[in-house]
């Protein structure tokens, strides 16, 4: 068959009802139950849109379908999960100010120039992704620097990581911060830079995004998620804005993607779910499955909270947000109505304080309760072995390594290095480790962060031999990151991760066999067909704007 026909084939099944069909004559590869890389040709998908039968080589084909599809020998693999994301915050990204790649104050100034020139930009003129690492002083912006550029009215640009933000003196005066404004415990406020609890005090006096520009956010979001292949992703700090978005699309059949929601704070979960998790809604694609906390800040923007000072600011360990009191207390009155806890951990201070928590609370849940530190950069190797014990699952994003490495020496030293981003030795233990992006922090393209997995390189092969490269897992380890373990991460393996009879027939075609390509290769996947539930929900015709 044509490739053309092959398209006209694969578009009968992209109805909304479903029949029996085979996919016949793929390179289908996923991570079967014992962790290996299993291969297989075939793949049926009842009625239902759930897989009904995965066939090898030699395997007889059913005789009666109701669609018979030659894949032409492309490559198939199981659709992709991200275990950390920010979907409303990504979605709104892409109608505000961009600041990714900017190499200077100077560009960042030229591009706040271009935005606020255009009809679009609103009076309160807010950017994000800018990193001062990919500068060549290294200098935080300020707000002489936007006041520069921009006086007239208020000017708010988030950190690449999401942990600090500069205003200019508009969105100060606006927000009635004054130079005796001090900041709150928990954050800190240097020249106009806002790190961590500090954000509050301006973001509170933000005019909130209208409904239609949230749903415009989410559209645009789905469209990019789904042309890298995630097929499902967890919402880490879902508010009720986000979870309204998320229900109008759901409501009005638009919410392809599965979201695995974690709601931003104890007040946000009971407002949103109530009294227990929500069942799965809109065909297994939305759920609230708990909370998400707070025990640190970021490492670019020295809020990780750190058990030695900082080696590039002697006086600083960055900062703790929560003591250890009110972290078990906010965690057990999640658990106590058996949502799921993830907390957000940085430094090797803070990820000694989770793990602590999660050990005692064990004592009272038990370990089965899938407890989540999201990130795990740095930990002291001391406590590596814990995390097993208390059934704890390391959230980890593969990308963070290879944009951090650099930083996270200049920060930590070299002799701190032995438990930064320690995929191999966490593994090692037992512990489950699913992976993801933070996007928008990083690039959500799910390929890069294999890649890295797999060499502890960047796209660009970068540095020779990998950095740290002991930490490197197999491929079978990164792409069961990505599906199986991001999967069992949301407490949704019983239906997503895998392309196993009874779950849901979400897959994605690419452009190369990932198993028989080099790290750079793999980083460079392109993401022909998206399918969710045995429906094609995206195919790919035009190169990804973001």
């Amino acid at each position: 068959m044509k490739a053309s026909h092959l398209a006209v084939a694969l578009s009968l099944l992209s109805t909304s009802a479903l029949a029996d069909t085979l996919i016949d004559n793929v390179k289908g590869l996923q991570v079967d139950r014992a962790g290996q890389l299993q291969h297989f040709t075939g793949l049926v998908v009842g009625s239902d849109g759930k897989v009904v039968q995965l066939l090898g080589l030699g395997d007889a084909r059913p005789k009666r379908v109701d669609f018979r599809v030659d894949g032409q020998g492309r490559a198939l693999l199981p659709g992709l999960i991200d275990a950390h994301g920010h979907v409303g915050e990504y979605g709104l990204g892409t109608l505000q100010l961009d600041l990714t790649g900017t190499h200077s104050i100077a560009e960042l100034q030229q591009r706040l120039v271009a935005f606020a020139a255009t009809n679009a930009a609103p009076r309160w003129i807010v950017g994000n992704r800018w990193n001062q690492e990919d500068w060549s002083d290294k200098r935080f912006p300020t707000s002489a620097d936007l006041d520069a550029i921009v006086k007239d009215r208020p000017v708010w640009l988030v950190r690449v990581d999401g942990h600090a933000a500069v205003g200019n003196s508009a969105a100060l005066r606006e927000a009635g911060v004054t130079p005796a404004t001090k900041a709150p415990s928990g954050g800190q406020i240097i020249d106009g830079l806002f790190v961590d609890a500090a954000r509050d005090l301006v973001e509170a006096k933000i005019p909130a995004a209208l409904p239609s520009q949230r749903d415009q956010g989410l559209a645009n979001a789905q469209r990019l998620l789904l042309g890298y292949g995630l097929t499902a992703v967890a919402d880490m700090g879902t508010n009720e804005a986000d979870w309204n978005t998320l229900r109008r699309a759901g409501d009005g059949g638009r919410l392809n993607v599965r979201v695995m929601s974690y709601a931003a704070g104890i007040d946000a979960l009971l407002s949103i779910a109530g009294s227990k998790p929500t069942p799965w809604l809109y065909g297994d694609r939305l759920r609230m499955a708990g909370v998400k906390l707070y025990a640190d800040g970021a490492l670019g923007s020295r809020g990780a909270w750190l058990k030695a000072p900082y080696s590039d600011s002697p006086g600083s360990r960055g900062l703790q947000l929560m003591d250890d009191a009110k972290l078990k207390n906010l965690a057990s009155r999640a658990a106590m109505d058996h949502f799921q806890v993830a907390v957000h951990a940085i430094g090797d201070a803070a990820n000694a304080q989770v793990i602590g928590a999660y050990e005692e609370l064990s004592q009272t849940y038990g370990t089965d309760r899938r407890w989540r530190i999201e990130h795990a950069q740095i930990l002291d190797p001391a406590d590596i072995g814990r995390l097993a014990k208390a059934g704890i699952i390391a959230s980890m994003q593969p990308t963070h390594q290879t944009s951090d490495r650099t930083m996270a020496e200049a920060r930590l030293g070299p002799q701190r290095l032995a438990g930064a981003y320690a995929w191999r030795s966490i593994a090692a233990t037992g512990a489950h480790l699913a992976f993801g992006s933070d996007f928008p922090v990083e690039s959500p393209n799910p390929f890069p962060g294999i890649a890295a997995a797999v060499s502890r390189q960047d796209p660009q092969g970068q540095p020779p031999g990998g950095w740290r490269p002991e930490e490197r897992v197999t491929l079978a380890q990164a792409l069961a990151g990505f599906t199986r373990e991001a999967a069992y991460a949301g407490m949704a393996d019983d239906r997503l991760g895998s392309l196993d009879p009874g779950h849901w027939a979400d897959f994605i075609v690419v452009d190369r066999d990932i198993a028989a390509s080099r790290p750079t290769d793999i980083a460079a996947t392109k993401v022909l067909e998206t399918w969710i539930a045995g429906r094609k929900v995206y195919e790919r015709s035009a190169s990804l704007s973001r």
